[in-house]
């Protein structure tokens, strides 16, 4: 198989990371901790709850279902054409699966860390195994991210043209900050309040920052394929041979290695798989940033995100308060992690909130999901117009009762 070279990696990049398309299409890849009300502190073993969802059979509305480390189970929607569409095939597939596991006496929490249960892999794949083994090596937070974490990922088109692609590139790096923010729900850890709103992004923010921190400014494509090349290795895979991990180099370093030993664009496309940035380029833009919320609310990031990045008005106006608020520039480390620490308590974050939720409310009927629009406006009223997000409520009503919570 052929090997790498610097310009392989930029063209890959360029041609397929950030692929370019007409914007519109809406996906949801929804992450949920699976629990026994029964047994709170034990995780649900993984083959029953494989079983049942199994059971169940296909999704009808063709939801990919996939299993995390520790037993949280993901369901990936289709693209669909705007939010409304989106909505509508993920809670379709929710309720199919749903049912079953209730029926059961599971149930599924939305919430982006576990409060209680302490980090337990279930998965045996080689990929998990050198993840671990990985982040055992110098960051330990790495199976608490593994086993115990969940988020709310909305996949959205890079945008028609190279320009286009800039422009999107740079809206949602800017509001990141921002849906950690609005959407922190994840203040509990180990039974105990953690001081952040968001401990799932502080978790993610303590971790190796060459595969986790945002990706730096300027042009997109050059920026990830430098990021690419800057990250460190967390695998080498080895067909009759245990994989190696955290083999001590970066991936360009690598690729300037001895020949024989020089990663394979099969190698490249598995590197990517293992970077983990809050806004990650794979033909469309996947935001990572969000965590789990419960039932009633999960629709909501996706219609915003959607709204802002995907009708003019709202776009517009996305950046100009987003350009208020990072002075016309872009937002910094400690932007971030204060972000998740201080959510919507800090005002300037709150303004910027409130402006994006309005103009998303009104351009929604455009995209033919007037339908959200009430969902969007309680969240507005009941959490962003009070500078709060769900980390904020009292701790008894993270864990909610009935069906998925």
């Amino acid at each position: 198989m052929a090997r790498l070279s610097e310009t392989d990696v930029h063209d890959y990049v360029r041609g397929i990371c950030f692929k370019t398309g007409p914007p519109g299409r809406v996906g949801v890849e929804a992450e949920w901790l699976v629990h026994d009300p029964r047994r709170p502190g034990e995780p649900v073993p993984l083959d029953h709850l494989s079983a049942i969802v199994a059971e169940a059979g296909p999704p009808p509305a063709g939801s990919a279902i996939t299993y995390e480390p520790g037993g949280q189970l993901e369901l990936s929607s289709p693209p669909q054409d705007g939010p409304a569409a989106a909505h509508a095939a993920l809670t379709a597939d929710l309720d199919h699966v749903e049912a079953p596991l209730h029926a059961a006496g599971l149930r599924l929490r939305g919430v982006g860390l576990d409060p209680h249960r302490a980090p337990k892999r279930q998965l045996t794949l080689p990929r998990y195994l050198a993840m671990e083994r990985f982040f055992d090596a110098g960051w330990p937070s790495g199976r608490t991210m593994m086993c115990c974490t969940a988020s709310l990922q909305v996949c959205l088109d890079i945008g028609a043209t190279s320009g286009e692609a800039e422009h999107r590139w740079r809206l949602v790096n800017r509001l990141g900050p921002l849906f950690i923010a609005a959407f922190a729900n994840s203040p509990t850890w180990r039974g105990r309040p953690t001081g952040w709103r968001s401990t799932r992004w502080a978790i993610w923010a303590a971790m190796d920052s060459s595969r986790t921190r945002p990706v730096p400014a300027g042009d997109p494509a050059e920026a990830w394929a430098d990021y690419v090349l800057n990250a460190r290795v967390m695998t080498i895979r080895r067909d009759d041979l245990p994989w190696l991990s955290a083999p001590g180099l970066r991936f360009g370093e690598w690729l300037s290695g001895p020949d024989p030993l020089r990663p394979t664009m099969d190698d490249l496309q598995y590197h990517l798989t293992t970077l983990f940035p809050p806004v990650r380029p794979r033909g469309w833009l996947e935001l990572r940033m969000i965590d789990a919320l419960p039932q009633h609310w999960w629709p909501v990031p996706v219609a915003v995100a959607a709204a802002l990045l995907d009708h003019p008005k709202a776009t517009e106006e996305a950046f100009a308060a987003t350009d208020e608020l990072w002075h016309g520039g872009e937002p910094g480390p400690g932007d971030w992690l204060a972000a998740a620490r201080d959510a919507l308590t800090d005002p300037r974050l709150a303004a910027a909130a409130r402006t994006c939720f309005a103009a998303a409310a009104v351009a929604l009927p455009d995209q033919g999901a007037a339908g959200l629009v009430p969902l969007v406006d309680a969240y507005r009223e009941r959490y962003v117009e009070r500078g709060r997000c769900p980390a904020d409520e009292a701790p008894g009503r993270q864990a909610g009762e009935g069906g998925r919570e």
